[in-house]
This record gives C-alpha cells, structure tokens and sequence, in this order.
C-alpha cells in the first residue's frame, strides 16, 4: 500500500535542476556552507562529516578558475584522497585515478510513501544513535558514513525489537534540492519493505518543504528498480571518481 501524490514540484514551477550539475559545489556554497572547509577556489566537507571536495569557477566562469586544482591540493594536502564525487570537471593528466564508477542521477516526480510493516517503529536518529548507526553500515556498506555524518540533515530508522535495522537520510542539498541517502538494511532484515518505507518518508518530508528529493545510484544497483518504483526518473548518467593528489 502507499499514497501517491501528484503535487510535486515539476516544470516551469519547480526548482532550476542545473544546480544537480554539480551538486557538491551547489550544497556547500548554501545550505552545507557551515560544513565547508576552503582554501581558495577549492571546497571540501568537513572531514568528520564526508570525503566531497569540489573546485570552484570564476565570475561567470564554465569550468574551475585557474589555480583552483593547486588549491584542492593546498586544502587536501599531497599525495591525498580527492573525492570529486560526480564533479563535471577533471583534474590535471598528471593526477592519479583512485576510482571511476558509473552511476545515475535521479529525481522523485511523485510522492510515493509505501506503508510500515507492522511490528516496526519509525524513529528520527540522533547523536545518541550513532554507535548503531556506524555498526549497520559497516555490515551493509551503503556508501561513505563517518561520525558526523548524520550533520547532513535528517536521518531515520527502523527498529525492531529495539533493535535498528534500517536507515536512510538526506546528504547533499543544492538550491531547491536534497539527496535521499545512505539507504541500508541488515541482512536479516531485508525483504520486509523497510528500505521503500523509508526513502518514501524522508522524500516525503523533503518534498513537505518545498523541494525537491533526487538521489545517485551506481550502475548495475538493483535498487534502481525500486527507486523508480518510488516515484524517481534518471535525470542523467553520471560519473563517480576519486583521484590522488600529486
């Protein structure tokens, strides 16, 4: 069962999709501002919090001013891990590859809110969660989630028994948007519908203050079946990569 709501922003109404372009850049220039650690024209998060970095243009700029790959390499330090994450720009030959990953960028056209199986408790998590919070990504490998990283904004879960066996919440939050992520259930867990419930409510609530839920997934995820499922549509094709600095 689930409750479909058309009312989502979409079209002319809605939020300028350009910023999801390079959404990185996008959240710490605004809403993650208070996150950002900077050295020039470079950014990254607070390293507690995630490894993004990103590298910023100049005044009406299309690409990253001069200077700002020697400024990432000033603010991450030499022979670092730089996590462009889906960064539209790459960095100099001479920077060694640490991983390229194909993936896809999604955006929720609909609400969609699949019902909570019976037994199970819906929670916000908080500070005191954490130490959960860490174990069940360790046992299901959602993606990068460090001690602070619950600073991106709102996370929820599921409990059974008292015990938390899913989660998801919003990361990155350029104008307008918010990413849907670090989606996990342990593996005795799954099956129970427990990974939709929650992308559906923490859309739901992104979606109650006015803009607009989207997410990444890697190519070849099955997951992406049901977050079309949810409501979401590929917005493009993107490509994840980290790089050493020299």
């Amino acid at each position: 069962m689930h409750d479909l709501d058309a009312s989502a922003p979409d079209g002319p109404g809605g939020p300028d999709d350009s910023v999801l372009d390079d959404p990185v850049a996008a959240s710490l220039a605004g809403a993650h501002a208070h996150l950002a650690r900077r050295h020039g024209d470079a950014v990254r998060y607070d390293p507690e919090v995630s490894t993004f970095c990103a590298v910023t243009g100049g005044p009406g700029a299309g690409g990253p001013a001069a200077g700002a790959w020697d400024d990432l390499v000033g603010l991450l330090g030499a022979d670092a891990f730089a996590d462009l994450f889906s960064c539209p720009a790459l960095p100099p030959a001479h920077w060694e590859p640490e991983f390229t990953l194909d993936g896809f960028q999604l955006v929720q056209r609909e609400t969609v809110r699949p019902a909570l199986r019976a037994g199970a408790e819906l929670v916000e998590l908080g500070p005191a969660d954490v130490p959960e919070m860490l174990d069940l990504v360790e046992r299901t490998r959602p993606g990068p989630f460090r001690g602070r990283t619950r600073e991106f904004g709102t996370y929820l879960g599921v409990r059974e028994g008292g015990a938390l066996v899913a989660m998801a919440g919003e990361r990155l939050r350029p104008p307008g948007f918010t990413e849907v992520s670090a989606v996990c259930t342990a593996p005795e867990a799954r099956g129970r519908g427990h990974a939709a419930h929650l992308v559906g409510e923490v859309a739901a609530r992104i979606t109650a203050r006015g803009e607009r839920p989207f997410l990444h997934v890697a190519a070849g995820n099955p997951a992406l079946a049901l977050y079309r499922r949810l409501g979401f549509e590929v917005r493009r094709a993107v490509v994840f990569r980290g790089f050493r600095t020299p």
